[in-house]
């Protein structure tokens, strides 16, 4: 590669190898990403709003889009000003790029609500974790084929995968087993990111402190996340209502304690608010987001096998403070209104009546294994059976039917979720010509 910031060891793939041609590594992870079934399915998953309520609210798919932008601009933005970087020595704008719109890939439908319902259901079958379902994508499940070269997933690149693997823990080490981990069974994955190296246990203790250990393509995938939707989740709260002046000035006197800074940004929110020019307001606090990053060196047991590991993406005080507070607003004023919850209410009964009815007929006791879902996934879950494993890994086989069976549903849209609802449940719904 011209780019001497990267070497083999970060464009070493996970799974078969690929032929080369025009593009770098990294272009080709990003085009794959693009043309994948995942990354379509994200325009009708739930970003704020169910999707398809209106045509102007943020869905996955375009916020994806817009921390992309941010994340290549970040790129851009180092490579002028950072003095340890230039034009033969920089972080890929196109490898950040990939990560930013594989980021969210792995959401269910629902949100965050979706995440938890599928979380809890799946407890006691290792758990379901978004970014550890976006990592089962890229390493697992896209393009899967696996009687052609021993092809995993779409043979992403080990940068790739380590920029988006903001968590590193397992879900049995995990301290509460809660949330931000990977399956257990992706430690293979976690043993090529640091090419077997062990994490050492002096510097970060065992369980959650993991996750701290982020490449910095990561780090600049997860500043432009919080860039993107600190500002964009607000105006799409504005836009739709729930965010107005008085309901601000209400939250600031509901018990909100702002310093001197907070209070000013609060004030320039309400005036652009008041003089209907709150969007370009908030979108310029971007630029503001992007500029605010600098380069740190660190050295630690990763740093001397890749660049992306000697760098720490420092981020001003201010931007990071002004965007927790545009979250806080969101969190409290949108995401916390009625109507949002009893829209999240709804979409967690759905999903939770869905997946406990498919687990009946495929996982129960007493499961018929009717075929309910699509040929080729009834297929992989039924073809999941005593036959293929020795009696010391018959353990294994509810949690490998229930892995396959929530890779289904979490990659349902929101819009298709209902419909299956619909057709299992509503008398009144459905007809022999329905897609399944």
């Amino acid at each position: 590669m011209d780019n001497q910031f990267y070497d083999d060891f970060d464009t070493a793939c996970f799974g078969a190898g690929r032929k080369a041609d025009y593009r770098t590594p990294f272009q080709k992870d990003r085009d794959r990403i693009i043309h994948t079934f995942a990354f379509r399915r994200l325009q009708n998953k739930t970003q704020v709003f169910l999707s398809g309520e209106y045509d102007f609210y943020r869905t996955r798919l375009t916020h994806s889009i817009e921390v992309a932008q941010i994340g290549r601009s970040i790129c851009n933005y180092l490579k002028q000003e950072d003095p340890a970087l230039g034009d033969r020595r920089f972080i890929s704008p196109a490898l950040v790029e990939a990560a930013c719109i594989a980021h969210d890939l792995g959401h269910p439908p629902f949100g965050h609500a979706g995440e938890d319902t599928l979380n809890e259901l799946m407890e006691t079958c290792g758990g379901f974790e978004a970014n550890a379902q976006t990592l089962r994508l890229l390493t697992d499940t896209i393009y899967e084929d696996r009687d052609r070269d021993g092809r995993t997933g779409m043979s992403p690149t080990r940068a790739l995968i380590d920029g988006v693997l903001k968590y590193k823990t397992t879900f049995s080490e995990h301290p509460d087993g809660k949330e931000h981990f990977v399956y257990d069974n992706q430690e293979p994955v976690l043993d090529f990111v640091f090419d077997g190296r062990a994490v050492p246990p002096a510097r970060y203790a065992p369980g959650a402190e993991k996750n701290a250990l982020r490449s910095i393509e990561c780090q600049i995938m997860d500043w432009a996340d919080d860039a993107a939707y600190s500002t964009n989740d607000l105006i799409d709260g504005i836009r739709a209502g729930f965010i107005s002046v008085d309901a601000i000035r209400e939250w600031e006197r509901g018990g909100e304690t702002l310093d001197d800074p907070e209070t000013e940004w609060v004030d320039e929110l309400t005036d652009a608010i008041r003089d209907g020019r709150a969007e370009p307001h908030l979108s310029a606090q971007i630029g503001k987001f992007v500029q605010a990053c600098s380069l740190k060196e660190r050295s630690g047991f990763m740093s001397g096998a890749t660049n992306r590991y000697a760098y720490v993406l420092a981020v001003e005080d201010r931007a990071r403070r002004r965007a927790e507070l545009y979250s806080s607003i969101s969190a409290d004023l949108l995401f916390q209104s009625p109507r949002v919850i009893q829209l999240e209410h709804k979409g967690e009964n759905m999903l939770r009546r869905l997946f406990d009815s498919l687990q009946d007929n495929y996982l129960g006791d007493e499961a018929q294994e009717r075929p309910l879902l699509p040929r080729d996934v009834h297929d992989r879950i039924t073809k999941i059976d005593r036959a293929q494993v020795d009696d010391a890994d018959a353990a294994s086989l509810k949690p490998r039917k229930a892995r396959r069976l929530c890779d289904y549903v979490a990659g349902m849209t929101d819009g298709f979720a209902s419909r299956t609802y619909k057709r299992l449940f509503d008398p009144d719904f459905g007809s022999i010509v329905d897609l399944v």
